[in-house]
């Protein structure tokens, strides 16, 4: 099915550029941070701020902490008439655009953040990060 780009007003672009530069940030704390202890503050886990120079404690991103986002894993994609998808049945066969093996893209708010891999953690489909996609 063809997807269709639907324009965003001057307020939400701001709010996925807000989000955006938040996702960016937390992403190079988990880079410089693999063990996953955020939640605490001290001397050592400070950044620069690009406005200023004065120091910043990962604590200041606790307000965006509790904001829900909408993750989507896309697989691939796929392009068809309407009348060829009224004719899929059960067993039906969609081919995608990707090839086996190649990686998936991973959305946040509908906004390209990252590439993955398909993995497999107790019983369920899971997601591995190996690219975070730069904003542009």
């Amino acid at each position: 099915m063809a997807e269709e780009e639907i324009p965003a007003s001057e307020d939400a672009q701001a709010g996925d550029d807000d989000m955006a530069a938040a996702m960016a940030e937390i992403a190079a704390q988990e880079a410089a941070n693999p063990a996953g202890e955020f939640g605490k503050a001290d001397e050592a886990e400070t950044a620069t701020s690009e406005d200023n120079d004065e120091p910043r404690a990962s604590s200041d991103l606790a307000a965006v902490y509790d904001v829900p986002v909408q993750v989507s894993a896309v697989l691939g994609k796929a392009n068809m008439q309407v009348s060829q998808l009224l004719k899929l049945g059960r067993g039906a066969v969609v081919e995608l655009d990707r090839k086996v093996g190649e990686a998936i893209d991973i959305y946040v708010n509908n906004r390209l953040v990252a590439r993955g891999e398909v993995v497999v953690v107790d019983e369920r489909l899971g997601i591995t990060m190996t690219e975070i996609v730069k904003a542009d």
